[in-house]
């Protein structure tokens, strides 16, 4: 069962923007790094993007200078900007956020289709 709520996603050309947002509705969660994964058809889960409890970022390279994530710890929420978006972007992005006790808490993946 998801434990992250996902909004976001859908269709959107090769170029275009898109949006995904995620938040955590448990009222006493406190956070040690939020993050989106991806995974492409036939392939592994993948890191794209993640911030810590105090800020530092991380990106994987195939979506640095693209991408944008930004969390709001006081939210239990994180959200990912994707601008320039290439067919190979096209995956399922499942939301993730680690609690304070090492916990893993994930969304229930969401579909981002880039079409040529």
């Amino acid at each position: 069962q998801a434990q992250l709520v996902e909004s976001g996603g859908g269709l959107v050309q090769a170029g275009g923007s898109m949006r995904l947002s995620c938040v955590n509705p448990q009222r006493f969660f406190r956070n040690d790094g939020m993050g989106w994964y991806r995974q492409a058809p036939g392939k592994q889960r993948e890191l794209v993007a993640t911030i810590s409890s105090g800020g530092s970022i991380k990106y994987a390279d195939s979506v640095k200078g693209r991408f944008t994530i930004s969390g709001d710890n006081a939210e239990n929420s994180v959200s990912l900007q994707m601008n320039n978006l290439r067919t190979e972007d096209t995956a399922v992005y499942y939301c993730h956020m680690r609690s304070i006790f090492e916990v893993d808490f994930w969304g229930q993946g969401i579909q981002v289709t880039v079409s040529s």
